[in-house]
């Protein structure tokens, strides 16, 4: 039937799960893979649609019913016999590509399932060149393996069918994580018709499986069966996460469970901020305070709560406490010498950070990896961050971005190196979406010299975010002179950036 043959060549379609498998070497994930993904589904769509069409117009219904090879008929029939050899050729080099995509796509699984402990941490290791080597052999062996002992439909067969319990689960899967709940997924693509397009999604596999006959129906339940014995037989004990569905369980009034808000956090770490956030103004327009003497964290929250009523009109004493208990419960990320308390508050506008250094040893008692409390440190950054309610998306990111700088192996040594506060700040800016300019004479910023900042033509986009001169920190207006020997701080895209650090520096 129809719906039996869908199914069948349906892995015709696993161009897609190849791509989100190499998510995490793909740059701009969130763009990019569902961009790749509707690239990739079109082009399948009408290669398919024009290549049937022309078939089914030059080969006799009769002839066509009957032909295992009609793409290579019809071109020999068009082209004559040179048509059919040139066919033949590209079919050879697609499945050639298709094989290397295949194993590409299929060894990072293994890596993925032994990150998670899920099978023996031997799968997660790499090469020099960061290659699966593990992965990549055993996905060839088993490849290898089904080809040399079943004949190709039911390879197609099976591996259609592995390919809709994907997706029927993946479609599940959308449907948990959204109803947890969690503030720390935070998807850049979020599928339209939710949650309709996904029940459609779990059951329409389901039925093509059942219509495919009994071969897929089994291999299903043999694969769904396989791994809930492996799991509990193997991976229980030593899988460190909890998944969302405990999350859903929590909106019924049970525990929730902060393992999967941690990964999905390492995650965002790993995204980094989006183009909308705006995470380099927020560091441009931070207050930066410096501790020389020894201080007790309470006291340094107290001054920062101080600085942030001043500036904020917010009531110091409810972000002190806001502070001090997401430390002791735990919610203050804590590490490489820094630490970074944050709260969200309903009437902020913008969100505003104060930075502070501490040059002696300053600890934070917080709760360590088995829960209890201790003093943690010593610490020399703290970050204190207040967002907007209504944004935990955009707060999380600009954390994990700040995150991802303190992880950088040098953090710690350039932080207390830093002179003033305007290497503090270029510490935590984006490379490629900062400029640190130096105005002198004889040199091309010297164009700057005696020129107010709203009479100088800047890229659009860039902003001059702080300016150094003999010793002080000057807040740029548009008034605001540039004189020989200032240092600029300017922000903006990163293609404005490039273009004028290499027109003037």
């Amino acid at each position: 039937s129809i719906i039996s043959t869908a199914g069948l060549v349906y892995i015709s379609y696993v161009g897609v799960t190849n791509i989100a498998s190499v998510a995490e070497e793909v740059q701009n994930p969130e763009r990019n893979l569902p961009l790749g993904v509707f690239l990739a589904i079109g082009t399948a769509i009408i290669v398919y649609a024009v290549g049937t069409t022309i078939m089914v117009g030059v080969l006799p219904a009769n002839e066509l019913a009957q032909d295992l090879t009609p793409v290579a008929s019809t071109a020999e029939i068009i082209f004559g016999e040179w048509g059919k050899i040139a066919v033949t050729v590209a079919a050879v080099i697609a499945f050639a590509s298709v094989a290397n995509a295949g194993i590409l796509s299929a060894s990072r699984y293994p890596l993925a399932m032994s990150r998670d402990h899920l099978i023996p941490s031997k799968f997660a290791k790499l090469t020099a060149r960061n290659i699966p080597h593990y992965g990549i052999a055993v996905t060839v062996v088993l490849i290898i393996l089904l080809v040399l002992t079943l004949d190709i439909a039911r390879i197609a067969k099976l591996a259609s069918a592995f390919q809709l319990l994907m997706f029927a689960l993946i479609c599940l899967a959308v449907v948990v994580m959204r109803e947890s709940q969690i503030e720390a997924y935070d998807p850049g693509y979020r599928s339209p018709f939710y949650p309709w397009m996904q029940i459609f999604g779990v059951f329409s596999p389901l039925w093509l499986i059942a219509e495919m006959g009994a071969l897929p129906i089994l291999f299903s339940l043999g694969l769904v069966t396989l791994g809930t014995v492996w799991y509990f037989a193997y991976a229980q004990n030593r899988v460190v996460r909890s998944g969302a569905i405990y999350h859903l369980f929590a909106r019924l009034g049970e525990q929730r469970f902060e393992g999967l808000d941690r990964e999905l956090r390492g995650i965002m770490k790993e995204k980094g901020v989006r183009e909308e956030d705006p995470f380099d103004e927020v560091v441009a327009r931070a207050q930066v305070m410096e501790f020389t003497k020894e201080h007790q964290f309470g006291e340094i929250t107290r001054q920062v709560a101080i600085e942030f009523e001043r500036n904020l009109g917010v009531d110091a004493k409810e972000l002190e406490q806001g502070f001090l208990k997401g430390s002791r419960i735990g919610a203050t990320p804590i590490s490489r010498g820094a630490a970074l308390p944050h709260i969200r508050l309903p009437d902020l506008k913008l969100a505003e950070m104060v930075i502070v250094r501490v040059n002696e040893l300053c600890f934070v008692e917080a709760p360590d990896f088995s829960g209890k409390i201790s003093l943690q440190g010593p610490i020399h950054a703290f970050f204190y961050l207040i967002s907007p309610n209504e944004n935990p998306g955009q707060h999380l990111r600009i954390l994990a971005q700040i995150a991802g700088r303190i992880d950088d192996e040098n953090f710690l040594k350039d932080w207390l190196d830093a002179s003033d506060e305007q290497e503090l700040k270029e510490i935590l800016l984006r490379d490629e979406r900062f400029l640190s300019l130096r105005i002198r004479n004889n040199t091309p910023s010297s164009v700057f010299i005696g020129r107010s900042l709203k009479d100088i033509r800047m890229p659009e986009g860039c902003l001059v975010a702080l300016i150094r001169r003999r010793g002080e920190t000057i807040v740029p207006r548009g008034l605001t002179v540039l004189l020989e020997g200032d240092r600029l701080t300017i922000i903006g895209d990163a293609q404005e950036i490039e273009q004028l650090n290499n027109k003037y520096n």
